[in-house]
């Protein structure tokens, strides 16, 4: 059916509409009574020459209804719809009452480089960029399937960001899809700047420390989410996607775990989990035993570390938060000073203070020796954001360990496996394989078994199809 142009569908409406916008460019062809209207930074140059510039020079005004046949002009009938394709690179023509728009959009974007802070020694060297297109690109170069389907949603009354959502049919769980959708549809906020931003407002529990969702900048990492029933989210701008449901536990894994041999693989993934007890509990075992339990301490051990302590003038919960603050700063610059001399602040920083401090008395070697370890530890976890909440946890369980010693310590780590057993990621149990029990998972949870044991697919995204792979011999 033929549609019918609304009565704002006109040049001066559309040119009043950018009122005061002093980058829109208004060209105009006099000799065939036509208009454009674009953005040059929005537009490709090339692109732009051969498909406005240079048919417009050379033809004649009974030509135009013919060149407006071509493929590249889509006719609009909605004033709305012109505004919108202007904003997103198109140029808008107008000609005799009709306005088309030809997709020209080609901005200044960042090369596909390697991932800064997804670094690994096997696989893969590429990772998203700001360009939703390219980002899409490199999922499908990895994915060649029909059965990868896209929706896209728009996000944000002023920035109208895009969003798209990623699944591989008949692997998905609709329900997850069907719920993520309208979660994206009921938000109501001015502008969303990042993939991750996107995710807190519609996570199930938004007080949580822990997050929710899985952040990646890989595309060979988010391609295996798809493929094990997970739904990948994108949004324009963002060189994050955005993988749903999560696990806790899928934090501590990396893609080098898949890439080198299965032992291997098994022995950096407990060690990751090592790593977690002591970068939370560490500091805080110290402050306990120092505070309350000198008993625990090995006799051979405990002269040293009274002579060690002897001329601090603070409990030890004073000393082991004076020391994490401290390390906490020097971590924080570090990442915001410039890259050719944030190591050497972070290694200078942290050897000289350490040394003054225990020089002046305000703190043990001991503790050091503590602090430096929890703080090593937070690093062995793959992923940034569950870190951070980790690093947060530790503060929380010191107060506690300095208060009630042994007994603050395991209330502490009880209140948080509490906690995190309630948590859920789109509807998902947050906790699954371990609450609820789910033991023929555990063997691509805690350990990574060889890939011919690995036949089905997490329980945990309700998959309709949980058959991963047959192997045939």
């Amino acid at each position: 059916m033929k549609q019918t142009p609304d009565v704002t569908l006109n040049f001066q409406h559309i040119f009043h509409q950018f009122e005061h916008c002093v980058d829109l460019v208004h060209r105009t062809f006099p000799e065939i009574h036509t208009d454009i209207l674009y953005f040059p930074g929005l537009v490709s140059k090339s692109s732009f020459s051969s498909m406005i510039l240079q048919p417009f020079a050379n033809i004649q005004l009974q030509e135009l209804e013919q060149l407006f046949k071509q493929s590249q002009f889509v006719e609009v009938y909605h004033s709305k719809e012109v505004v919108v394709g202007i904003l997103e690179g198109k140029t808008a023509v107008f000609y005799q009452g009709k306005v088309f728009l030809v997709d020209v959009h080609g901005p200044k974007e960042r090369n596909v480089e390697q991932s800064e802070t997804e670094t690994v020694i096997i696989g893969p060297h590429d990772s998203f960029v700001e360009s939703l297109g390219t980002n899409l690109a490199l999922i499908r170069k990895r994915l060649k399937s029909s059965h990868l389907k896209v929706i896209e949603l728009s996000v944000g009354e002023v920035a109208k960001s895009r969003v798209y959502i990623l699944y591989i049919d008949g692997i998905a769980n609709m329900e997850f899809v069907k719920e993520l959708e309208n979660r994206i549809n009921g938000i109501e906020i001015s502008s969303v700047n990042d993939g991750g931003m996107l995710a807190q407002l519609f996570e199930d529990n938004p007080y949580s420390v822990f997050p929710q969702f899985l952040t990646t900048e890989r595309p060979d990492s988010a391609v295996s989410k798809l493929v094990g029933g997970r739904i990948i989210t994108l949004m324009d701008n963002s060189p994050t996607a955005v993988s749903l449901p999560a696990s806790f536990f899928e934090f501590f894994s990396s893609p080098d775990d898949y890439y080198q041999r299965w032992a291997l693989g098994t022995a950096l993934r407990l060690l990751r989990f090592l790593a977690l007890l002591i970068a939370i509990t560490f500091t805080a075992f110290y402050v306990s035993v120092t505070t309350y339990h000198y008993e625990m301490i090995p006799e051979s051990l405990l002269q040293t570390l009274v002579e060690s302590r002897n001329r601090v003038p603070f409990p030890p919960v004073y000393e082991a938060l004076l020391m994490e603050t401290m390390i906490e700063l020097l971590r924080e610059a570090g990442a915001r000073l410039p890259s050719k001399i944030a190591q050497t602040i972070g290694i200078v920083g942290g050897i000289v203070i350490g040394q003054a401090a225990v020089q002046a008395g305000l703190t043990s070697n001991v503790l050091i020796i503590a602090v430096a370890s929890s703080a090593i530890a937070s690093f062995v976890i793959p992923s940034y954001i569950m870190s951070a909440s980790l690093r947060l946890m530790r503060f929380g369980l010191i107060i506690m360990a300095g208060i009630w010693g042994n007994l603050g310590l395991i209330m502490g780590v009880a209140l948080i496996i509490i906690h995190i057993s309630g948590v859920t990621s789109l509807g998902a149990p947050y906790m699954i394989p371990v609450a609820p029990m789910k033991g023929a998972a555990w063997k691509d949870v805690f350990i990574r078994v060889p890939f011919a044991l690995l036949k089905s697919r997490p329980p945990q995204t309700k998959s309709p199809n949980q058959a991963r792979q047959k192997i045939r011999k």
